[in-house]
């Protein structure tokens, strides 16, 4: 048994037999509990031996025995080959003769553990390769996810191999089963979950098991187990094809709580996926008519959601302390269909055990060109830095780096320090009080005759890189040109009007000076300044700063700012009271 901390009560540690609550000892954070014993002992005495001189078997992943090749190690940031002699026959057969016969899928365990071998076969049949991977409980892992998992809520699990998604779901079925004294039923295709053989692994305390005897009959048994057993909370790991996607679907009209794993590294890979995109609502191209067309300002031919997702939330595992969250998992998949950016909520485990939370860089749909949504300044859309268009009228605009609570911590992306550069230099936002416009496919003459007239601060930048943001026309940026890909490189705005009439410019200033709140100028101007002072006590190892509520483009103009200078920031409060914090990370 292999006890981690940093120290946390209600710890609960393992005999070898059961699960026990730790009593008048030091709590830990979480509890490893792998049985290697058991593992190595159907291994040939050389094997064994080799592993002994080793070591390190805290961090032993996997054993690789392939016919007429050295053994492996595999540990979780090197690998080792034993330079003895190579595998034999005699030792892969030594070792299955002490497994449990493989099934269909290829695999074996040994009885009452989580060991799992996996066997290669030659074109006859004969077993010619092994991979034996090390199985582990691991205690206390599900309390970044807490919330989620005792909300009642359906949750798909998202990961590539080996990063723990089982050992998660593993302990979500205990947790679930003994702490939030539900009905579990664990549907254990390849008896990863619960270990090899008739009596479960008490790594998932009360929660029962139903095997499955091929993987092709996977999606039945979920079916029987809400049909037969009344279960609260079905537990299903690797769903993977059609039939499962199915069957989870037909369990969450039911009204049973499904948590689930399935590959992938994030939601925009699984809606790609033609198998699994059904998990979390399916999508489909839907043809819009002339008048919708013309109101969304985008193409007639639109992708848009089929179906409500199978599940509620979808959390991504980065590692076993760390993960992103899409908490409300429809609206997110439309606003990643609609070519939006989104940013899922992560949340990480910091060197005390505590969780700290934050939000993520901000991602879109890699295949979707981004719709020129109807609406914003003068009928245009906001183009986002990374492709992604918002309307004024959606519902899903999102700020990068706000909040999704009223607390705040730290983002995750970080730039460079600046060490030398005065702040006015390193952001040239502020080095006039007139906003610098870069027009691409404007009339410059007509843009500065509109803003004098309506008497709003705004200059035209001889070049993009002078400028803080730009505008350009729907025709010009459906051509991207060499700017436009620059700006959007460097995270400028982009403002986009239908036509270049001085109605459409009219309409654009009067809507952003109206965003800052009557004098444009004086609003940015003071709003930045205050910004200044901010970022240099901070910098100086002052406290967090609590900025002058500001208007959304005002607030991203303060988080570029602050990430200038590799500080924290984020949005909290509601509108019109919503405000930028300022802090150290």
């Amino acid at each position: 048994m292999q006890l981690y901390s940093p120290e946390q009560p209600d710890a609960q540690e393992f005999d070898g037999e059961n699960l026990i609550t730790a009593t008048n000892a030091k709590a830990v954070q979480k509890v490893v509990v792998d049985d290697r014993d058991s593992l190595l002992s159907v291994l040939s005495d050389r094997v064994q031996a080799w592993l002994h001189e080793l070591g390190n078997q805290e961090d032993l992943i996997e054993i690789i025995l392939d016919l007429g090749r050295p053994p492996q190690a595999r540990y979780r940031d090197a690998e080792k080959e034993m330079e003895d002699k190579d595998v034999t026959e005699d030792e892969i057969n030594g070792v299955i003769s002490r497994l449990s016969p493989f099934g269909d899928d290829n695999r074996a365990g040994i009885e009452r553990t989580l060991h799992r071998i996996a066997c290669m076969r030659n074109r006859n049949g004969k077993v010619v390769g092994l991979t034996c991977r090390v199985g582990r409980a691991v205690f206390g892992t599900t309390r970044i996810i807490e919330d989620l998992v005792l909300s009642g809520r359906s949750i798909l699990m998202l990961g590539r191999p080996g990063v723990g998604k089982t050992t998660m779901l593993r302990e979500v079925a205990r947790v679930l089963a003994d702490q939030a004294h539900k009905r579990v039923v664990v549907v254990d295709t390849s008896n990863e979950i619960a270990g090899d053989g008739d009596i479960a692994h008490p790594a998932i305390g009360n929660a029962r098991r139903m095997q499955v005897k091929t993987p092709a009959q996977q999606h039945a048994v979920m079916i029987e187990a809400v049909e037969n057993h009344m279960p609260q909370i079905i537990i299903i790991d690797e769903i993977g094809t059609e039939q499962d996607a199915a069957a989870a679907r037909t369990i969450a009209e039911r009204g049973v709580q499904l948590v689930a794993t399935a590959h992938g590294n994030a939601l925009e890979n699984l809606l790609l996926n033609p198998t699994l995109s059904d998990l979390v609502g399916g999508v489909q191209t839907v043809t819009l008519g002339d008048e919708e067309a013309r109101r969304r300002g985008s193409q007639k031919s639109v992708l848009e959601r089929k179906a409500p997702p199978s599940f509620d939330a979808l959390v991504e595992i980065q590692a076993w302390d760390r993960v992103a969250v899409h908490a409300e998992l429809a609206s997110t998949v439309d606003t990643l269909l609609r070519g939006f950016p989104v940013s899922p909520e992560v949340r990480w485990l910091d060197i005390e055990g505590v969780v700290q939370e934050g939000i993520g860089e901000s991602s879109t749909l890699p295949t979707v060109s981004p719709p020129q949504e109807s609406g914003g300044w003068g009928g245009g859309g906001y183009i986002d830095r990374r492709g992604g268009s918002r309307g004024r009228g959606s519902s899903n605009r999102r700020q990068p780096r706000a909040m999704p609570t009223a607390g705040f911590s730290s983002t995750l992306v970080k730039t460079p320090i600046r060490d030398t550069i005065p702040l006015r230099e390193a952001n040239p936002i502020i080095t006039s009080k007139a906003t610098k416009v870069f027009s691409f496919g404007v009339s410059r003459e007509r843009f500065l005759d509109t803003a004098r007239t309506l008497g709003i601060g705004a200059e035209i930048a001889s070049s993009v890189q002078e400028a803080d943001m730009v505008l350009t026309t729907k025709t010009h940026y459906r051509n991207r040109g060499e700017s436009l890909h620059y700006a959007q490189e460097k995270g400028l705005p982009i403002y986009v009007l239908r036509k270049n009439t001085q109605m459409q410019m009219e309409q654009f200033l009067k809507s952003l000076s109206a965003g800052w709140g009557g004098d444009g100028r004086a609003r940015l101007g003071d709003a930045m300044e205050e910004t200044e002072e901010a970022v240099m006590q901070v910098i100086e190892g002052g406290p967090s700063v609590e900025l002058t509520p500001q208007s959304s483009y005002i607030r991203r103009l303060q988080h570029q700012l602050a990430e200038r200078y590799n500080l924290g920031s984020a949005s909290m409060g509601r509108e019109p009271q919503r405000r930028v914090v300022i802090f150290q990370t």
